[in-house]
């Protein structure tokens, strides 16, 4: 019995994400529409992982499950030994809170604050008595550290997305989710900004999800799952 709690506990620190038979259905008029049905997987602390498929497949559903944002029908969510679906909203917003970064395609920056400011804000939400320090540090980190001042509206599209890069890196995050990170940016910017996000990661030793539709991105990772209709088919 101690050898098989052993086990348990040491698979545990191994893995970042652990979904079971997870589903989200949502009610309709003429019926129940089913956006996910069984989807189970792992993800091992470190990996970098894609998570592909056609519009409407229930990618970013799966990802605002997997991060809290959203419960599930049916099934589990373990994310770093936090069974999710067990924790009410304020218990799930402390989880992402303390372990979560996000990127998300339309940037989600706030247009009243400074650059600094953005990235300042988790800390402080957090509670953390020095925020701008390490806010200014990753700035300059992903080249911005002459841009502190500026708002969302006097940044290009590549500069919103490296102050969301830096927002999401800053908390020291142990699994960052990326939903189409690169969607609004041209091809050019874009790749500036996944050579940048790996290179962060890689840097950090975070766990990314990365959830896109392109698949020269995807193949940048080291798995890739791929969702039909909800279901997860073979890669």
């Amino acid at each position: 019995m101690a050898d098989s709690i052993g086990l348990q506990a040491e698979v545990q620190r191994t893995q970042a994400l652990q979904v079971t038979g997870l589903g989200k259905r949502v009610p309709l008029p003429g019926g129940e529409l089913t956006i996910l049905d069984g989807v189970g997987f792992t993800i091992a602390r470190g990996d970098t992982v894609a998570i592909v498929g056609a519009s409407g497949s229930g990618k970013s559903t799966l990802l605002s499950l997997m991060a809290g944002l959203d419960t599930p029908s049916s099934g589990a969510v373990t994310l770093d030994g936090q069974p999710m679906s067990a924790l009410d909203e304020d218990g799930r917003a402390r989880v992402r809170s303390e372990k979560v970064g996000f990127v998300f395609q339309s940037f989600q920056l706030l247009p009243s604050l400074t650059a600094l400011e953005n990235v300042m804000l988790p800390l402080e939400l957090r509670g953390d008595a020095d925020a701008e320090t390490p806010a200014r540090s990753i700035l300059a980190k992903v080249g911005l550290g002459e841009r502190l001042g500026h708002y969302p509206r006097q940044l290009s599209g590549g500069e919103q997305q490296r102050v969301a890069l830096a927002r999401a890196f800053v908390t020291r995050p142990s699994l960052l989710f990326a939903d189409e990170p690169t969607g609004n940016l041209d091809t050019h910017t874009g790749q500036a900004i996944i050579e940048l996000l790996f290179d962060m990661n890689h840097d950090a030793g975070t766990t990314l999800v990365l959830v896109t539709h392109d698949e020269h991105l995807a193949s940048r990772c080291s798995r890739v799952l791929r969702l039909d209709s909800g279901r997860l088919v073979p890669a």
